[in-house]
């Protein structure tokens, strides 16, 4: 087994795990559901996937969740170290006066 891509995904994959179960629904139940591949599900479950927007809306639904359940609690210190961290209010003014230079 690979080891997980990071904190977040490595909770976001626990939580899902954790649903299904208390659901007492098969990986495959869930592929069905949801329209997602067992084998992503499983890297998702593993913490080594890195599953869209789309796929999460996908999973709240077939568990009967709100998708910002796969959220919360999660802050910038779960992505992986080589993730730059968020902008501070110097580099967002920089941003903003770099894009209405290129306007």
């Amino acid at each position: 087994m690979n080891a997980s891509r990071s904190q977040a995904s490595e909770k976001l994959g626990m939580l899902v795990r954790r649903l299904r179960e208390k659901n007492s629904m098969s990986r495959q139940t869930l592929s069905e559901r949801s329209g997602l591949n067992s084998s992503h599900l499983a890297r998702i479950e593993a913490g080594e996937g890195n599953p869209t927007l789309f796929a999460l809306i996908q999973l709240a639904t077939a568990l009967e969740q709100k998708p910002e359940v796969f959220v919360s609690g999660l802050t910038a210190a779960d992505l992986p170290k080589d993730v730059k961290t968020p902008y501070s209010e110097a580099d967002f003014r920089r941003e903003l006066r770099r894009r209405e230079g290129e306007a």
